[in-house]
């Protein structure tokens, strides 16, 4: 009996004729809710199972080929290897294994196969007949599938590297290499971490898509970032050098003087690693603030400029 499995247009929350790119922004925003990472400890173990459920689903509705042969098959597909064996062929039911006596009895079975599978296994049976095996059993060796899931990295992550340790939905926890330089979607292959293989065949691959995370200083704006400058207002209006904190450590930022609120300071190659070489820029954005409470001798010196501006005081200045 084939195993029962939740359909998996069901499971990404999509209608049967999503297109690709719905399919795959379903699925992010899913393995993004479920990552068992980003849950407190006591849901990781319900996460993952439905983290591993998600991307089940998005690894065959994400291939055409296996889309086609899902939508053909239904119920008799999970990870093309679920399903009952025509009459006939033999077999324990509902898996790979299966045998045959004479020649003659495969009869379509290999291009059964090959339809399912690809011209590979096809060619297997096809093999296995002419080899005139009669009466054995033979299991054939299925591949695991690919798993994609997302990692969040920090923007010091991103550009220094650094090592993380992650836990897969079967429990099992690596520790990940974060190359330095690494981009918002940048995509880390880890060989043989994906799902197991059946009847000896080799383990699927671990595709991690690295994405960065909301910050507590910097803000991203493609390979720029930008952070807010606090200044004074006689640092604005005299200028000034303040310390400034930038990915790489503190930085002297000169300001000049008369510099505007919302004035925008550029530090050059201070940003995210670019596509090929380089990185953007680091723009300090000007935020003038006044004192809350002024002390006595703040207050006159206001006082003071206020009598020799010759602005008009019943009036907002202008930008």
């Amino acid at each position: 009996m084939a195993v029962k499995f939740r359909d998996y247009y069901e499971v990404l929350g999509v209608p049967r004729t999503a297109t690709p790119d719905e399919i795959k922004r379903a699925y992010r925003k899913l393995a993004r809710e479920n990552h068992p990472d980003l849950k407190p400890q006591d849901q990781r173990a319900a996460a993952a199972e439905r983290f591993k459920e998600i991307n089940e689903a998005n690894e065959v509705l994400s291939d055409p080929d296996k889309r086609k042969r899902y939508d053909a098959l239904g119920e008799q597909w999970k990870n093309g290897m679920d399903f009952e064996p025509p009459p006939g062929a033999g077999g324990a039911g509902g898996g790979a294994t299966f045998e045959w006596g004479e020649a003659g009895d495969l009869g379509d079975f290999s291009d059964f196969f090959s339809s399912l599978f690809g011209e590979s296994f096809g060619r297997a049976t096809r093999g296995a007949r002419r080899g005139g095996r009669r009466g054995g059993g033979a299991r054939m060796a299925f591949a695991g599938g690919n798993v994609e899931a997302e990692l969040p990295i920090t923007i010091e992550e991103a550009l220094r590297g650094g090592r993380r340790g992650i836990t897969l939905g079967t429990g099992r926890t690596l520790q990940v290499t974060i190359p330095a330089g690494s981009r918002d979607g940048t995509v880390l292959r880890l060989s043989g971490q994906g799902e197991p293989g059946v009847n000896g065949g080799a383990p699927g691959d671990l595709y991690l898509h690295l994405r960065l995370a909301p910050h507590a200083r910097f803000r991203v704006a493609g390979d720029d970032l930008e952070a807010d400058l606090v200044l004074w207002p006689w640092q604005a209006a005299l200028g000034a050098s303040v310390r400034f904190e930038t990915p790489d450590g503190a930085v002297s930022l000169k300001v000049p003087p008369g510099t505007p609120n919302g004035r925008r300071l550029r530090l050059r190659g201070r940003g995210l690693p670019r596509e090929g070489e380089g990185r953007g820029d680091l723009h300090a954005i000007v935020r003038v603030t006044v004192p809350a409470q002024p002390s006595a001798a703040e207050h006159d010196a206001y006082e003071a400029l206020r009598r020799a501006s010759a602005a008009p005081a019943d009036r907002p200045a202008e930008e």
